[in-house]
């Protein structure tokens, strides 16, 4: 079984939560971590500065393709932010609640 973390950046708590509850409802992802982030980046030819809120997303590796269509669906964003990393090592038993959690 291999597993993933996602990052997912939202404009507020509000967009933060509707996503992850669709996420966690539909057991595509086992957990997420909701974080205040200050973001600085490029968008039409400018930098821009915002607070946002940063979501860690835990799940296996084989969900991406479904998480992913979900939050494009769900994210009020034109380009989200959706980065996936894969999980090295980890606790084990950590790892296997996971997989006990997700579909």
């Amino acid at each position: 079984m291999s597993y993933t973390f996602l990052f997912v950046t939202c404009s507020n708590y509000k967009s933060a939560d509707k996503i992850s509850e669709a996420l966690l409802k539909k057991r595509l992802i086992a957990c997420v971590n909701i974080l205040p982030v200050k973001s600085k980046y490029w968008w039409k030819n400018k930098i821009e500065m915002k607070l946002e809120v940063l979501m860690i997303l835990k799940t296996n590796t084989k969900l991406y393709q479904q998480i992913k269509n979900e939050i494009e669906k769900l994210h009020p964003y034109d380009v989200p932010e959706i980065i996936s990393f894969k999980i090295n090592k980890g606790n084990k038993k950590y790892l296997n609640w996971i997989s006990e959690v997700v579909k």
